[in-house]
């Protein structure tokens, strides 16, 4: 009886390695897929309510500039569609800003915190010099009469 039950228990250790495994090497798949297709970043994103409440968990992502839209994807998920979509036109700049102690152990090191607002959607995104570097070059090559606002910080 003692030995079928060490060998039913050594049996599900093994499924539950081998799912962990397998759950490992599908995010790792997902993440090489998209950063292949190249025009990606790592950036960190939190969104803030609209009413000035309390701003949401900063989630580690993946950026990907396809044309006028950023699509952020959560770097630990499973989904291919984006959890985020940003578009440049129309899109405001209106904060920037360095982690506080608070927010910085959640964060990748030495990145910058901007604010941007999307019709309804207010976001922070936090990424590195030159992820920042290249979203402020992205947005300002928007083609002429897309309205991209960028206010810098005083």
């Amino acid at each position: 009886m003692g030995e079928h039950l060490a060998w039913d228990a050594g049996g599900v250790l093994a499924a539950v390695v081998l799912v962990a495994a397998l759950l490992y090497a599908s995010m790792a798949v997902r993440r090489r897929l998209f950063i292949r297709g190249g025009g990606t970043v790592e950036c960190s994103l939190r969104e803030l309510s609209p009413e000035g409440g309390a701003p949401g968990v900063w989630r580690l992502g993946i950026g990907r500039y396809k044309g006028d839209v950023l699509h952020w994807h959560r770097v630990f998920g499973f989904r291919t569609r984006p959890r985020q979509v940003i578009h440049r036109r129309g899109l405001v700049v209106s904060n920037r800003r360095s982690p506080g102690p608070e927010e910085a152990e959640g964060l990748l090191p030495d990145v910058s915190i901007i604010e941007v607002r999307d019709g309804d959607l207010t976001v922070e995104l936090a990424m590195g010099a030159a992820a920042l570097t290249g979203f402020l070059a992205w947005l300002e090559a928007a083609p002429p009469g897309f309205p991209v606002e960028l206010h810098p910080p005083e």
